[in-house]
């Protein structure tokens, strides 16, 4: 089985609203065809599904970057959504990537509903 290297997995809501957006800064921060695309409600709300995507894609196409974006007003978070809630479970999410898969580098955004990214540290 021949080798299928890329350089990041990326995973975000699918919320048809920020589809432009990401488009948009996935094609500036990484370029065409330069990730595998996780495109799921809530993005890392169902952290242990997510988990075991960014493992295969690790696995399977040896990333070396993982890149997180959740987003405003996101509906698979309900009542519980929150800027501080999504802050809190991306960085929960980074700290189970960086110790279940050590040496990958993990980037973390929200993205606001007006189509900025705000880096989440």
């Amino acid at each position: 089985m021949s080798k299928h290297i890329t350089q990041a997995i990326v995973v975000h809501c699918m919320d048809f609203r920020f589809q432009k957006y990401l488009d948009e800064w996935l094609q500036s921060e990484l370029g065409h065809g330069q990730y595998d695309r996780l495109s799921l409600a809530g993005g890392v709300f169902d952290l242990d599904f997510v988990m075991r995507q960014i493992e295969l894609s690790h696995r399977l196409h040896e990333i070396k970057q993982v890149v997180l974006i959740n987003h405003e007003n996101c509906g698979a978070y309900g009542a519980a959504d929150s800027p501080e809630r999504h802050a809190a479970d991306l960085r929960q999410a980074k700290q189970r990537i960086q110790a279940e898969i050590p040496g990958l580098e993990v980037r973390l955004y929200y993205l606001l509903l007006n189509g900025v990214f705000e880096p989440v540290s």
